[in-house]
């Protein structure tokens, strides 16, 4: 399964990535089954520090034994890569394009979201076969970049990440982006329930 299939299959339901970052190993385990029991499929756990590695395992335990795919994000280097895939994780995820990154991910088989702000970024990742890509900063590359970029690029599927939350993610999946990745959306019953209802007006519209 190529990195775009794993994508586009288990955002199909629901088009929200979770992130959870900076959470202890108990948090993020709350969290996940939160995000789960919401309907999504993704949850994403940025390892930018040794303790990051610690929420990240319990939350790769907790995925296997809920036949949940768990992915770590701020993947930088061939070295965490190889890490992500050692301890289990089922996907990875990139502030940025590094074409090491990516293309020792498609060795490996392990799908691989990059990240990606510029259309010079876009072209590199097709150069090595990635449609499924992070628009990373949202907010600052704004609601109507996704349709922008898409003109040159129309193969090219986008998930919003960064500055999206529950109130304004329907406003990116409008824009043109295909999918959304937000953390604080689930830090309560109500704000989950807002973001799933913002995906689901958005749906019907």
């Amino acid at each position: 399964m190529t990195a775009a299939d794993f994508f586009a299959q288990h955002l199909a339901v629901l088009p929200v990535v979770a992130i959870f970052r900076g959470k202890s190993p108990a948090e993020t385990a709350r969290l996940c089954e939160a995000a789960w029991q919401a309907g999504v499929d993704l949850v994403e756990v940025p390892v930018q520090n040794e303790a990051a590695w610690e929420a990240f395992d319990a939350a790769v335990a907790l995925g296997a034994a809920n036949g949940k795919p768990v992915g770590a994000g701020t993947v930088l280097t061939v070295e965490q890569l190889e890490q992500v895939q050692a301890r289990g994780g089922r996907f990875a995820v990139a502030p940025g394009f590094h074409a090491d990154v990516a293309t020792r991910a498609n060795e490996l088989g392990l799908p691989l979201l990059p990240g990606v702000a510029t259309a010079s970024e876009v072209a590199a990742a097709l150069r090595l076969g990635y449609t499924a890509l992070k628009a990373f900063p949202a907010r600052e590359l704004g609601l109507t970049w996704a349709k922008a970029i898409k003109g040159p690029f129309p193969q090219v599927s986008l998930v919003a990440t960064g500055g999206v939350s529950a109130a304004n993610a329907a406003d990116f999946l409008r824009g043109g982006y295909d999918a959304v990745a937000v953390g604080s959306a689930f830090e309560s019953p109500s704000a989950v329930a807002a973001l799933t209802a913002a995906v689901a007006a958005w749906r019907s519209a």
